[in-house]
Protein backbone atom coordinates (compact mmCIF):
# COMPACT_ATOMS: atom_id res chain seq x y z
CA UNK A 1 0.00 0.00 0.00
CA UNK A 2 2.72 2.46 -0.91
CA UNK A 3 2.17 5.67 -2.83
CA UNK A 4 4.08 6.38 -6.04
CA UNK A 5 4.18 9.32 -8.44
CA UNK A 6 6.29 10.17 -11.47
CA UNK A 7 6.38 13.32 -13.60
CA UNK A 8 7.98 14.23 -16.91
CA UNK A 9 7.70 18.01 -17.02
CA UNK A 10 8.85 21.06 -18.89
CA UNK A 11 10.12 22.75 -15.72
CA UNK A 12 11.59 21.59 -12.37
CA UNK A 13 9.42 18.79 -10.89
CA UNK A 14 10.68 18.33 -7.31
CA UNK A 15 8.09 20.58 -5.67
CA UNK A 16 5.27 18.92 -7.66
CA UNK A 17 6.52 15.47 -6.61
CA UNK A 18 6.57 16.67 -3.00
CA UNK A 19 2.99 17.95 -3.25
CA UNK A 20 1.88 14.71 -4.92
CA UNK A 21 3.43 12.62 -2.16
CA UNK A 22 1.73 14.65 0.56
CA UNK A 23 -1.61 13.86 -1.10
CA UNK A 24 -0.63 10.17 -1.22
CA UNK A 25 0.63 10.17 2.38
CA UNK A 26 -2.32 8.02 3.49
CA UNK A 27 -0.80 5.17 1.48
CA UNK A 28 2.40 5.07 3.50
CA UNK A 29 3.80 6.84 6.57
CA UNK A 30 6.98 4.86 7.21
CA UNK A 31 9.40 6.49 4.75
CA UNK A 32 9.52 8.75 1.71
CA UNK A 33 11.88 9.50 -1.15
CA UNK A 34 12.27 11.48 -4.37
CA UNK A 35 14.65 10.89 -7.28
CA UNK A 36 15.14 13.36 -10.13
CA UNK A 37 17.41 13.46 -13.16
CA UNK A 38 19.40 16.52 -14.12
CA UNK A 39 21.43 15.96 -17.28
CA UNK A 40 23.40 12.75 -16.75
CA UNK A 41 23.13 12.85 -12.95
CA UNK A 42 20.61 11.26 -10.61
CA UNK A 43 19.55 13.35 -7.62
CA UNK A 44 18.15 11.26 -4.75
CA UNK A 45 16.94 12.01 -1.24
CA UNK A 46 15.01 9.63 1.03
CA UNK A 47 14.56 8.74 4.68
CA UNK A 48 12.23 7.47 7.38
CA UNK A 49 9.20 9.51 8.38
CA UNK A 50 6.44 11.56 6.84
CA UNK A 51 7.00 13.49 3.62
CA UNK A 52 7.11 16.82 5.48
CA UNK A 53 9.81 15.48 7.83
CA UNK A 54 12.01 13.84 5.20
CA UNK A 55 12.24 16.84 2.87
CA UNK A 56 13.60 20.10 4.21
CA UNK A 57 14.61 23.13 2.20
CA UNK A 58 18.16 21.89 1.70
CA UNK A 59 17.02 18.48 0.43
CA UNK A 60 14.50 20.00 -1.95
CA UNK A 61 16.99 22.47 -3.41
CA UNK A 62 19.24 19.58 -4.40
CA UNK A 63 16.53 17.71 -6.31
CA UNK A 64 17.06 19.37 -9.65
CA UNK A 65 15.57 18.21 -12.95
CA UNK A 66 12.50 18.11 -15.16
CA UNK A 67 11.84 14.41 -14.64
CA UNK A 68 11.49 12.46 -11.41
CA UNK A 69 9.70 9.89 -9.28
CA UNK A 70 8.53 9.86 -5.66
CA UNK A 71 7.54 7.18 -3.15
CA UNK A 72 5.96 7.04 0.31
CA UNK A 73 6.42 3.70 2.00
CA UNK A 74 4.24 1.46 4.04
CA UNK A 75 6.16 -1.73 4.91
CA UNK A 76 4.81 -5.09 3.81
CA UNK A 77 7.79 -7.28 2.99
CA UNK A 78 11.19 -6.48 4.42
CA UNK A 79 12.18 -4.67 7.59
CA UNK A 80 11.23 -1.20 8.70
CA UNK A 81 14.67 0.42 8.59
CA UNK A 82 15.90 3.33 6.53
CA UNK A 83 17.60 0.96 4.09
CA UNK A 84 14.13 0.03 2.79
CA UNK A 85 13.20 3.61 1.85
CA UNK A 86 12.59 4.10 -1.87
CA UNK A 87 13.38 4.93 -4.64
CA UNK A 88 16.12 2.31 -4.99
CA UNK A 89 18.99 2.80 -7.43
CA UNK A 90 21.33 0.56 -9.43
CA UNK A 91 24.02 1.97 -11.70
CA UNK A 92 24.05 -0.88 -14.20
CA UNK A 93 22.85 -0.85 -16.87
CA UNK A 94 22.39 2.83 -17.77
CA UNK A 95 21.50 3.89 -14.21
CA UNK A 96 18.02 3.04 -12.91
CA UNK A 97 15.98 4.53 -10.05
CA UNK A 98 12.93 2.51 -9.06
CA UNK A 99 9.76 2.88 -6.93
CA UNK A 100 7.23 0.12 -6.35
CA UNK A 101 3.78 -0.36 -4.81
CA UNK A 102 2.73 -3.93 -4.19
CA UNK A 103 4.18 -7.27 -3.20
CA UNK A 104 5.63 -10.25 -5.06
CA UNK A 105 4.70 -13.79 -4.10
CA UNK A 106 7.78 -15.43 -5.66
CA UNK A 107 10.42 -13.16 -4.12
CA UNK A 108 12.62 -15.91 -2.72
CA UNK A 109 12.78 -17.75 -6.04
CA UNK A 110 13.71 -14.52 -7.82
CA UNK A 111 16.29 -13.71 -5.15
CA UNK A 112 18.00 -17.05 -5.80
CA UNK A 113 17.85 -16.51 -9.55
CA UNK A 114 19.37 -13.05 -9.17
CA UNK A 115 22.35 -14.50 -7.31
CA UNK A 116 22.84 -17.84 -9.03
CA UNK A 117 21.96 -17.01 -12.64
CA UNK A 118 22.08 -13.24 -13.08
CA UNK A 119 25.00 -12.57 -10.70
CA UNK A 120 23.25 -9.59 -9.11
CA UNK A 121 23.50 -8.76 -5.40
CA UNK A 122 20.38 -7.89 -3.38
CA UNK A 123 21.29 -5.71 -0.42
CA UNK A 124 17.98 -5.54 1.50
CA UNK A 125 15.03 -7.77 2.37
CA UNK A 126 12.76 -5.73 0.09
CA UNK A 127 10.97 -7.38 -2.81
CA UNK A 128 11.12 -3.96 -4.49
CA UNK A 129 14.89 -4.24 -4.77
CA UNK A 130 14.45 -7.72 -6.22
CA UNK A 131 12.01 -6.38 -8.81
CA UNK A 132 14.40 -3.53 -9.67
CA UNK A 133 17.20 -6.03 -10.30
CA UNK A 134 14.95 -8.19 -12.47
CA UNK A 135 14.21 -5.10 -14.58
CA UNK A 136 17.91 -4.20 -14.67
CA UNK A 137 18.82 -7.69 -15.84
CA UNK A 138 16.15 -7.67 -18.54
CA UNK A 139 17.47 -4.32 -19.80
CA UNK A 140 21.06 -5.62 -19.63
CA UNK A 141 20.36 -8.57 -21.91
CA UNK A 142 19.03 -6.24 -24.59
CA UNK A 143 22.79 -5.68 -25.14
CA UNK A 144 22.39 -2.22 -26.65
CA UNK A 145 24.44 0.93 -26.33
CA UNK A 146 21.24 2.87 -27.03
CA UNK A 147 17.77 1.68 -26.04
CA UNK A 148 14.71 2.12 -28.24
CA UNK A 149 11.11 1.88 -26.98
CA UNK A 150 11.04 -1.67 -28.42
CA UNK A 151 13.98 -2.71 -26.25
CA UNK A 152 12.42 -1.17 -23.15
CA UNK A 153 9.07 -2.85 -23.72
CA UNK A 154 10.80 -6.17 -24.36
CA UNK A 155 12.54 -5.81 -20.99
CA UNK A 156 9.21 -5.15 -19.26
CA UNK A 157 7.78 -8.26 -20.93
CA UNK A 158 10.69 -10.18 -19.39
CA UNK A 159 9.82 -8.80 -15.95
CA UNK A 160 6.19 -9.88 -16.34
CA UNK A 161 7.33 -13.37 -17.36
CA UNK A 162 9.36 -13.76 -14.17
CA UNK A 163 7.51 -11.81 -11.46
CA UNK A 164 4.28 -12.95 -9.79
CA UNK A 165 2.18 -10.79 -7.52
CA UNK A 166 0.66 -7.34 -7.41
CA UNK A 167 2.89 -4.48 -8.53
CA UNK A 168 2.73 -0.96 -9.93
CA UNK A 169 6.18 0.37 -10.75
CA UNK A 170 7.89 3.60 -11.76
CA UNK A 171 11.45 3.77 -13.02
CA UNK A 172 13.83 6.48 -14.16
CA UNK A 173 16.15 5.28 -16.92
CA UNK A 174 19.00 7.78 -17.00
CA UNK A 175 19.35 9.33 -20.41
CA UNK A 176 16.06 7.85 -21.59
CA UNK A 177 13.07 8.86 -19.49
CA UNK A 178 10.35 7.52 -17.21
CA UNK A 179 9.02 3.97 -17.39
CA UNK A 180 5.79 2.86 -15.65
CA UNK A 181 4.20 -0.58 -15.68
CA UNK A 182 1.51 -2.56 -13.87
CA UNK A 183 1.12 -6.25 -13.07
CA UNK A 184 -0.82 -8.42 -15.58
CA UNK A 185 -3.80 -8.72 -13.23
CA UNK A 186 -3.95 -5.00 -12.49
CA UNK A 187 -4.13 -5.67 -8.75
CA UNK A 188 -2.40 -2.48 -7.64
CA UNK A 189 -3.66 0.82 -9.14
CA UNK A 190 -1.83 3.16 -11.51
CA UNK A 191 -3.25 6.13 -13.39
CA UNK A 192 -1.89 8.29 -16.24
CA UNK A 193 -2.47 12.03 -16.61
CA UNK A 194 -1.34 14.93 -18.76
CA UNK A 195 -1.05 18.69 -18.44
CA UNK A 196 -0.64 21.16 -21.29
CA UNK A 197 1.02 24.48 -20.53
CA UNK A 198 2.62 27.27 -22.50
CA UNK A 199 5.93 25.38 -22.26
CA UNK A 200 4.51 22.16 -23.71
CA UNK A 201 2.91 18.85 -22.76
CA UNK A 202 3.70 17.15 -19.45
CA UNK A 203 2.81 13.69 -18.14
CA UNK A 204 2.31 12.22 -14.68
CA UNK A 205 1.72 8.68 -13.41
CA UNK A 206 0.48 8.03 -9.87
CA UNK A 207 -1.15 5.51 -7.54
CA UNK A 208 -4.34 7.57 -7.31
CA UNK A 209 -5.98 10.21 -9.47
CA UNK A 210 -6.21 12.63 -6.53
CA UNK A 211 -2.46 13.26 -6.90
CA UNK A 212 -3.06 14.32 -10.50
CA UNK A 213 -5.99 16.53 -9.48
CA UNK A 214 -4.02 18.63 -7.02
CA UNK A 215 -1.22 19.16 -9.55
CA UNK A 216 -3.56 20.23 -12.33
CA UNK A 217 -3.10 17.14 -14.50
CA UNK A 218 -6.04 15.78 -16.47
CA UNK A 219 -6.70 12.12 -15.77
CA UNK A 220 -6.36 10.29 -19.09
CA UNK A 221 -6.93 6.69 -18.02
CA UNK A 222 -5.72 3.89 -15.82
CA UNK A 223 -2.58 2.13 -16.95
CA UNK A 224 -3.93 -1.19 -18.23
CA UNK A 225 -2.97 -4.50 -16.59
CA UNK A 226 0.29 -5.69 -18.16
CA UNK A 227 0.80 -2.37 -19.94
CA UNK A 228 4.01 -0.33 -19.94
CA UNK A 229 4.13 3.44 -20.39
CA UNK A 230 7.42 4.98 -21.50
CA UNK A 231 7.84 8.77 -21.62
CA UNK A 232 11.06 10.08 -23.11
CA UNK A 233 13.11 12.91 -21.62
CA UNK A 234 11.61 15.27 -24.19
CA UNK A 235 8.03 14.23 -23.41
CA UNK A 236 7.18 11.69 -26.11
CA UNK A 237 4.65 9.11 -24.91
CA UNK A 238 4.94 5.43 -25.90
CA UNK A 239 2.68 2.64 -24.61
CA UNK A 240 2.49 -1.10 -25.21
CA UNK A 241 0.89 -4.21 -23.74
CA UNK A 242 3.80 -6.30 -22.47
CA UNK A 243 2.05 -9.30 -20.93
CA UNK A 244 -0.34 -11.94 -22.17
CA UNK A 245 -3.95 -11.39 -21.21
CA UNK A 246 -4.79 -12.39 -17.64
CA UNK A 247 -7.78 -12.04 -15.34
CA UNK A 248 -8.19 -8.32 -14.61
CA UNK A 249 -8.72 -8.27 -10.85
CA UNK A 250 -8.12 -4.92 -9.14
CA UNK A 251 -7.84 -4.96 -5.36
CA UNK A 252 -11.30 -4.37 -3.88
CA UNK A 253 -9.78 -3.25 -0.56
CA UNK A 254 -8.64 -0.06 -2.30
CA UNK A 255 -12.31 0.98 -2.40
CA UNK A 256 -13.02 -0.20 1.15
CA UNK A 257 -10.15 1.52 2.94
CA UNK A 258 -6.90 2.28 1.16
CA UNK A 259 -7.78 4.96 -1.40
CA UNK A 260 -8.93 8.50 -0.74
CA UNK A 261 -12.66 9.01 -1.40
CA UNK A 262 -11.92 11.72 -3.98
CA UNK A 263 -9.95 9.30 -6.18
CA UNK A 264 -11.09 7.49 -9.31
CA UNK A 265 -9.77 3.95 -9.72
CA UNK A 266 -10.66 1.90 -12.81
CA UNK A 267 -13.14 4.65 -13.74
CA UNK A 268 -14.99 4.05 -10.47
CA UNK A 269 -15.45 6.85 -7.97
CA UNK A 270 -14.22 5.61 -4.59
CA UNK A 271 -16.71 7.96 -2.92
CA UNK A 272 -19.67 6.60 -4.88
CA UNK A 273 -18.58 3.01 -4.25
CA UNK A 274 -18.55 3.68 -0.51
CA UNK A 275 -22.00 5.24 -0.67
CA UNK A 276 -23.27 2.08 -2.34
CA UNK A 277 -21.61 -0.02 0.37
CA UNK A 278 -23.65 1.90 2.95
CA UNK A 279 -26.91 1.45 1.06
CA UNK A 280 -26.33 -2.30 0.71
CA UNK A 281 -25.48 -2.65 4.37
CA UNK A 282 -28.70 -0.83 5.29
CA UNK A 283 -30.68 -3.25 3.13
CA UNK A 284 -29.14 -6.16 5.04
CA UNK A 285 -29.94 -4.59 8.42
CA UNK A 286 -33.57 -4.03 7.37
CA UNK A 287 -33.81 -7.67 6.27
CA UNK A 288 -32.21 -9.21 9.32
CA UNK A 289 -33.14 -6.68 12.03
CA UNK A 290 -36.27 -4.82 10.93
CA UNK A 291 -36.88 -3.75 14.55
CA UNK A 292 -33.30 -2.56 15.00
CA UNK A 293 -34.13 0.27 17.41
CA UNK A 294 -31.11 2.33 16.34
CA UNK A 295 -31.19 5.92 17.62
CA UNK A 296 -28.07 7.16 15.81
CA UNK A 297 -25.55 5.97 13.22
CA UNK A 298 -21.95 6.98 13.92
CA UNK A 299 -18.86 6.50 11.74
CA UNK A 300 -15.46 5.49 13.01
CA UNK A 301 -13.54 8.39 11.45
CA UNK A 302 -12.49 8.85 8.77
CA UNK A 303 -12.70 6.13 6.12
CA UNK A 304 -16.14 4.83 7.07
CA UNK A 305 -17.87 8.23 7.08
CA UNK A 306 -19.18 7.96 3.50
CA UNK A 307 -20.69 4.49 3.94
CA UNK A 308 -22.14 5.41 7.35
CA UNK A 309 -23.89 8.51 5.97
CA UNK A 310 -25.55 6.46 3.22
CA UNK A 311 -26.51 3.75 5.71
CA UNK A 312 -28.15 6.29 8.03
CA UNK A 313 -30.05 7.86 5.15
CA UNK A 314 -31.37 4.47 4.00
CA UNK A 315 -32.44 3.52 7.54
CA UNK A 316 -34.02 6.91 8.18
CA UNK A 317 -31.92 7.28 11.33
CA UNK A 318 -29.97 10.38 12.38
CA UNK A 319 -26.31 10.46 11.36
CA UNK A 320 -24.14 11.72 14.19
CA UNK A 321 -20.42 12.31 14.77
CA UNK A 322 -19.77 10.50 18.02
CA UNK A 323 -15.99 10.49 17.85
CA UNK A 324 -13.50 13.27 17.19
CA UNK A 325 -10.26 12.19 15.55
CA UNK A 326 -6.80 13.51 16.26
CA UNK A 327 -5.39 13.82 12.75
CA UNK A 328 -1.83 13.97 14.02
CA UNK A 329 -1.87 10.27 14.85
CA UNK A 330 -1.15 7.81 12.03
CA UNK A 331 -3.58 5.23 10.67
CA UNK A 332 -3.80 2.46 13.29
CA UNK A 333 -4.13 -0.18 10.57
CA UNK A 334 -0.51 0.48 9.56
CA UNK A 335 0.98 0.90 13.02
CA UNK A 336 4.06 -1.34 13.26
CA UNK A 337 3.07 -3.40 16.31
CA UNK A 338 0.04 -4.50 18.29
CA UNK A 339 1.16 -2.65 21.41
CA UNK A 340 1.49 0.59 19.47
CA UNK A 341 -1.95 0.10 17.90
CA UNK A 342 -3.54 -0.49 21.29
CA UNK A 343 -1.97 2.63 22.78
CA UNK A 344 -2.87 4.76 19.79
CA UNK A 345 -6.65 4.27 19.79
CA UNK A 346 -7.48 6.52 22.75
CA UNK A 347 -4.87 9.03 21.64
CA UNK A 348 -6.52 9.04 18.22
CA UNK A 349 -10.24 9.12 19.11
CA UNK A 350 -12.25 10.91 21.76
CA UNK A 351 -15.96 10.31 22.36
CA UNK A 352 -18.56 13.10 22.55
CA UNK A 353 -20.48 11.86 25.58
CA UNK A 354 -23.71 13.73 24.86
CA UNK A 355 -24.14 11.92 21.55
CA UNK A 356 -24.01 8.51 23.25
CA UNK A 357 -25.88 9.03 26.49
CA UNK A 358 -28.85 6.65 26.84
CA UNK A 359 -28.91 5.88 23.11
CA UNK A 360 -28.79 2.73 21.01
CA UNK A 361 -25.92 3.55 18.65
CA UNK A 362 -24.75 1.81 15.50
CA UNK A 363 -21.02 2.27 14.98
CA UNK A 364 -19.87 1.82 11.39
CA UNK A 365 -16.32 0.99 10.35
CA UNK A 366 -14.88 0.26 6.91
CA UNK A 367 -13.62 -3.18 8.01
CA UNK A 368 -12.55 -5.23 11.01
CA UNK A 369 -9.05 -6.71 10.83
CA UNK A 370 -7.52 -7.69 14.17
CA UNK A 371 -10.54 -6.51 16.15
CA UNK A 372 -8.43 -4.84 18.84
CA UNK A 373 -9.34 -1.32 17.76
CA UNK A 374 -13.02 -2.19 17.32
CA UNK A 375 -13.20 -3.68 20.80
CA UNK A 376 -11.71 -0.56 22.37
CA UNK A 377 -14.02 1.75 20.43
CA UNK A 378 -17.09 -0.23 21.50
CA UNK A 379 -15.96 0.07 25.11
CA UNK A 380 -15.43 3.82 24.64
CA UNK A 381 -19.03 4.10 23.46
CA UNK A 382 -20.26 2.26 26.55
CA UNK A 383 -18.11 4.43 28.81
CA UNK A 384 -19.68 7.49 27.15
CA UNK A 385 -23.13 6.30 28.25
CA UNK A 386 -24.52 4.32 25.30
CA UNK A 387 -27.43 2.05 26.20
CA UNK A 388 -26.64 -0.49 23.47
CA UNK A 389 -23.71 -0.55 21.05
CA UNK A 390 -24.21 -2.18 17.67
CA UNK A 391 -21.38 -2.54 15.17
CA UNK A 392 -21.40 -2.72 11.36
CA UNK A 393 -18.56 -3.41 8.94
CA UNK A 394 -18.80 -2.05 5.39
CA UNK A 395 -16.64 -5.00 4.33
CA UNK A 396 -17.07 -8.76 4.79
CA UNK A 397 -15.12 -10.67 7.47
CA UNK A 398 -11.36 -10.49 6.86
CA UNK A 399 -10.30 -14.12 7.26
CA UNK A 400 -7.15 -14.42 5.14
CA UNK A 401 -3.88 -12.50 4.71
CA UNK A 402 -3.48 -10.16 1.77
CA UNK A 403 -0.31 -11.01 -0.15
CA UNK A 404 -0.38 -8.32 -2.84
CA UNK A 405 0.84 -5.26 -0.97
CA UNK A 406 -1.37 -4.83 2.11
CA UNK A 407 0.24 -5.83 5.39
CA UNK A 408 -2.71 -7.70 6.82
CA UNK A 409 -1.34 -9.84 9.61
CA UNK A 410 -0.95 -13.57 9.95
CA UNK A 411 -4.27 -15.42 9.76
CA UNK A 412 -3.99 -16.33 13.45
CA UNK A 413 -4.17 -12.59 14.30
CA UNK A 414 -7.30 -11.87 12.22
CA UNK A 415 -10.28 -11.80 14.56
CA UNK A 416 -12.65 -13.40 12.02
CA UNK A 417 -10.27 -16.22 11.11
CA UNK A 418 -11.61 -19.44 12.55
CA UNK A 419 -14.53 -17.67 14.27
CA UNK A 420 -18.20 -17.40 13.45
CA UNK A 421 -19.81 -13.96 13.32
CA UNK A 422 -21.49 -14.68 16.64
CA UNK A 423 -18.11 -15.46 18.18
CA UNK A 424 -16.58 -12.26 16.76
CA UNK A 425 -19.55 -10.33 18.14
CA UNK A 426 -18.76 -11.69 21.59
CA UNK A 427 -15.02 -11.00 21.27
CA UNK A 428 -15.69 -7.39 20.30
CA UNK A 429 -18.28 -6.91 23.02
CA UNK A 430 -20.99 -5.60 20.67
CA UNK A 431 -24.68 -6.08 21.38
CA UNK A 432 -24.94 -7.19 17.77
CA UNK A 433 -22.59 -7.24 14.82
CA UNK A 434 -23.29 -7.17 11.10
CA UNK A 435 -20.92 -7.58 8.16
CA UNK A 436 -21.33 -6.63 4.52
CA UNK A 437 -21.89 -9.61 2.21
CA UNK A 438 -19.09 -10.15 -0.31
CA UNK A 439 -21.44 -10.09 -3.31
CA UNK A 440 -22.90 -6.79 -2.11
CA UNK A 441 -19.40 -5.33 -1.78
CA UNK A 442 -18.55 -6.48 -5.31
CA UNK A 443 -21.77 -4.95 -6.62
CA UNK A 444 -21.03 -1.65 -4.85
CA UNK A 445 -17.78 -1.27 -6.79
CA UNK A 446 -18.83 -2.97 -10.03
CA UNK A 447 -21.88 -0.75 -10.41
CA UNK A 448 -19.50 2.10 -11.23
CA UNK A 449 -17.96 0.26 -14.20
CA UNK A 450 -19.75 -2.64 -15.87
CA UNK A 451 -16.52 -3.71 -17.57
CA UNK A 452 -15.08 -4.84 -14.23
CA UNK A 453 -15.89 -8.53 -13.98
CA UNK A 454 -13.43 -9.70 -11.33
CA UNK A 455 -11.70 -8.36 -8.22
CA UNK A 456 -8.95 -9.44 -5.89
CA UNK A 457 -11.05 -10.37 -2.85
CA UNK A 458 -8.44 -12.69 -1.36
CA UNK A 459 -8.55 -11.31 2.19
CA UNK A 460 -12.28 -12.11 2.29
CA UNK A 461 -12.48 -15.22 0.07
CA UNK A 462 -9.05 -16.83 0.32
CA UNK A 463 -8.87 -16.97 -3.49
CA UNK A 464 -5.53 -15.68 -4.82
CA UNK A 465 -5.67 -14.71 -8.48
CA UNK A 466 -1.96 -15.34 -9.13
CA UNK A 467 -1.95 -18.69 -7.37
CA UNK A 468 0.34 -19.39 -4.42
CA UNK A 469 2.99 -21.96 -3.65
CA UNK A 470 1.95 -24.38 -0.94
CA UNK A 471 4.31 -22.96 1.69
CA UNK A 472 3.88 -19.26 0.96
CA UNK A 473 1.12 -18.55 3.49
CA UNK A 474 3.15 -20.35 6.15
CA UNK A 475 6.06 -18.04 5.40
CA UNK A 476 3.72 -15.04 5.63
CA UNK A 477 2.54 -16.31 9.02
CA UNK A 478 6.12 -16.32 10.30
CA UNK A 479 7.08 -12.95 8.78
CA UNK A 480 3.99 -10.87 9.47
CA UNK A 481 2.98 -11.80 12.99
CA UNK A 482 3.39 -9.01 15.52
CA UNK A 483 5.87 -11.13 17.46
CA UNK A 484 8.03 -11.58 14.37
CA UNK A 485 7.95 -7.84 13.61
CA UNK A 486 8.84 -6.98 17.19
CA UNK A 487 11.81 -9.37 17.02
CA UNK A 488 13.06 -7.69 13.84
CA UNK A 489 12.79 -4.23 15.37
CA UNK A 490 15.00 -5.27 18.31
CA UNK A 491 17.78 -6.63 16.09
Amino acid sequence: MCGIIGIVGTTEVASALYDGLTVLQHRGQDAAGIATVEGARLRLHKGNGLVRDVFGQSAMSGLRGRIGIGHCRYPTAGSEGSAEAQPFYVNSPYGIAFAHNGNLVNTEMLRREMFEDDRRHINTDSDSEVLLNVLAHELQIQDRMALTPDHIFKAVAGVHARARGGYACLSLLLGYGLLAFRDPNGIRPLVLGERVSAEGREYAVASESVALDVLGFKRLRDVAPGEAVYITMDGQLHTRMCAESAVHAPCIFEYVYLARPDSMIENVSVYKARLRMGYKLAEKILRERPDHGIDAVMPIPDTSRTAASALAEALGVPFREGFVKNHYIGRTFIMPGQGERVKSVRRKLNAIDLEFRNKNVLLVDDSIVRGTTSRQIIQMARDAGAKNVYFASAAPPVRYPNVYGIDMPAASELVASGHSIAEVEKILGADWLIYQDLQDLIWAVQDGNDELKHFDTSCFSGEYVTGLDQTYLQQIEMLRSDDAKAARRTV
